[in-house]
């Protein structure tokens, strides 16, 4: 086991990387001497059976600063998977996992995208994610009815998604408004599973199970209008009726007002006009006492109503399918597509000139929508890097910033 101290160089900083991966190895590194204060836990080339996985679940939940957690052929299970979603929700810092080098039977990766999953970074690299691997994180990013809202990175790196799978990760992407960061390098994607891609950067209609949810989406706004409405004639019913009341009230003064008439005709005529004017201003200001109670009540009411009718109208907020700007065209309703995507690696692949246009096509369509995509890596595929639009794409991405250069060095690595 190693120790390390945040801010510490390492004298063995620069052993080689293949005796370092070829020796079992548990690095912990703490942010002090407490040994509970521990930031990130790599554990690379150690087999974690169950019975260690067990005291890894009990161990995890005290280590409050726990940031990080790090697999690297640990020869993990699906059914330690499981559990390692479910410790992950007890870690109350614990926001990036790394599972690599772990291939999976039952390909259990999507349940650490659920979507009340709350990491926010996610490497999944060299597990030999297929199909039906893409089929199921892509139904973790989005679908018509769920998305996830926490994941910021996903690096897919070095799996065999292909063009199938990639078909499913860009289904995914259509309604998810959180990833930022996503790397298909290295993954043997193709032409079809590019298009599949560059169509959801740009304007793309929805299909029949989307516009199905929207109509639902849509009558539930109705509905929800509907009962505000309600709740304003039901104040102003309750408004009617302390009108009622107070006219009652007053009929009920006018009633006593006779009575107290008649009495007075009966003791001296003398007496009944300055006792009728003494009975009317005890009248009046008892009137006026209860009004203004009644006052406050009807204020507070309107009040209410006023909220009610001031409550925020767009309900839409975080749904895609109900965005302002989905329009109809060709008698289809159209999305302008995932806006939010800052960055997508899809380095070494099997990408030829031929799906160029399209990423071009998408990215001007990007560009109208006011998207955020700063990065689309394309470097190591089956084409020139003469290639017209290639330089095209790397303009409008300015892929010759310091910034961005220096980042794709690390794209052999995946993001």
């Amino acid at each position: 086991m190693k120790l390390k101290k945040s801010g510490v160089k390492d004298d063995h900083s620069q052993i080689s990387a293949s005796l370092f991966w070829s020796k079992p190895c548990l690095n912990i590194e703490l942010e002090n001497e407490d040994p509970l204060s521990a930031k990130r836990m790599r554990i690379s080339g150690w087999k974690v059976n169950e019975q260690i996985f067990r005291a890894m679940q009990k161990m995890l939940p005290s280590m409050t600063q726990l940031q990080s957690l790090q697999f690297w052929q640990a020869r993990l299970t699906d059914p330690t998977v499981i559990s390692l979603m479910s410790t992950a929700a007890l870690c109350s810092n614990l926001r990036a996992v790394s599972l690599e080098g772990n291939p999976l039977p039952e390909q259990s990766f999507h349940l650490l995208l659920s979507e009340d999953s709350v990491l926010t970074h996610l490497s999944l690299r060299n597990n030999r994610i297929g199909e039906e691997g893409a089929r199921l994180i892509g139904s973790a990013l989005s679908t018509a009815k769920s998305a996830n809202k926490n994941l910021l990175s996903l690096n897919l790196a070095f799996n065999n998604v292909g063009d199938a799978g990639a078909a499913h990760i860009a289904q995914g992407l259509r309604l998810n408004r959180t990833l930022l960061f996503l790397s298909l390098s290295n993954n043997q994607i193709g032409d079809s599973g590019a298009a599949r891609l560059a169509a959801t950067l740009g304007e793309f209609a929805l299909t029949h199970e989307e516009v199905v949810q929207r109509r639902k989406l849509l009558l539930q706004r109705t509905q929800a209008s509907s009962l505000r409405a309600d709740l304003e004639q039901t104040s102003t019913g309750q408004l009617s009726s302390v009108h009622g009341a107070s006219n009652r009230g007053e009929n009920k003064d006018t009633a006593r007002k006779k009575k107290a008439a008649k009495k007075e005709e009966k003791t001296t005529e003398i007496k009944e006009k300055p006792q009728k004017k003494t009975f009317d201003g005890k009248g009046t200001n008892s009137r006026s006492g209860k009004s203004g109670g009644r006052g406050k009540h009807l204020s507070a009411l309107e009040d209410k109503s006023s909220t009610n009718l001031n409550e925020p109208e767009n309900m839409e907020t975080g749904i895609p399918l109900l965005d302002s700007a989905v329009h109809r065209k060709h008698g289809q309703l159209f999305l302008p597509g995932n806006t939010t995507l800052t960055s997508l690696n899809l380095a070494g692949n099997r990408i030829t000139e031929k799906a160029l246009p399209l990423f071009l096509a998408s990215l001007e369509k990007q560009e109208e929508a006011g998207g955020n995509l700063q990065r689309l890596s394309l470097q190591r595929n089956l084409f020139a890097e003469d290639a017209e639009c290639y330089k095209k794409i790397n303009e409008m991405k300015a892929l010759g910033d310091p910034l961005v250069k220096s980042s794709s060095e690390e794209e052999g690595e995946g993001m």
